[in-house]
């Protein structure tokens, strides 16, 4: 827990967003703040999803890429700018993977190293302000799919190392994040 805590202070969630707005209005020096503050978390977050280096530290790039470009469509009313972030470096990891054919990644979901010292699901939970709408909203979800969604954007995780983690179908773990996101979305409105 301490590791997420130590993380969550060095992460500003409003210098991040005034940085990408600095970008949105052309300021180079905003996407470097930007990077110095979460490049290191990005690259994790892609290793875990990619299981190579090489191809994270691509990922990682062509998502600073993005950011840059895109930067003006960001929306704090839809939410945060690091979640609009990390988004990005997610939706491109998993573009990779599916240019490889490795979508499904039940069967070898082991050399992970899944049972690490973070936080499990109900820990990040827990951390999250007691008055915050997220928490509130996590909360109503039933704790399998609250522990998948958490899972999946904390640490990263496809819908097929999901499946292999909780023993569930892979069609299930796809349907759970699915619907959940769709309750959180209705919770958040």
């Amino acid at each position: 827990m301490a590791a997420m805590t130590s993380s969550a202070t060095r992460i500003d969630p409003d210098a991040l967003a005034r940085a990408l707005e600095g970008c949105a209005r052309g300021d180079h020096a905003c996407l470097r703040e930007i990077y110095d503050k979460i490049a290191p978390q990005m690259t994790g977050v892609a290793i875990r999803l990619l299981r190579r280096r090489d191809l994270a530290e691509d990922v990682v790039h062509d998502t600073f890429v993005r950011i840059w470009e895109k930067a003006a469509t960001f929306d704090p009313a839809r939410g945060s700018a690091v979640t609009w972030m990390f988004a990005i470096l997610r939706h491109r990891a998993l573009n990779v993977l599916r240019a490889e054919g490795r979508t499904d990644l039940t069967d070898d979901f082991e050399p992970l190293a899944l049972a690490s010292d973070a936080p499990d699901a109900e820990a990040v939970v827990c951390a999250l302000s007691e008055a915050g709408a997220l928490r509130r909203c996590l909360e109503r979800l039933d704790p399998p799919r609250r522990v998948a969604i958490v899972l999946a954007y904390t640490r990263g995780l496809s819908h097929g190392e999901l499946a292999g983690r909780m023993g569930i179908p892979l069609g299930t773990a796809k349907s759970w994040i699915r619907r959940s996101l769709l309750a959180l979305r209705e919770c958040m409105a």
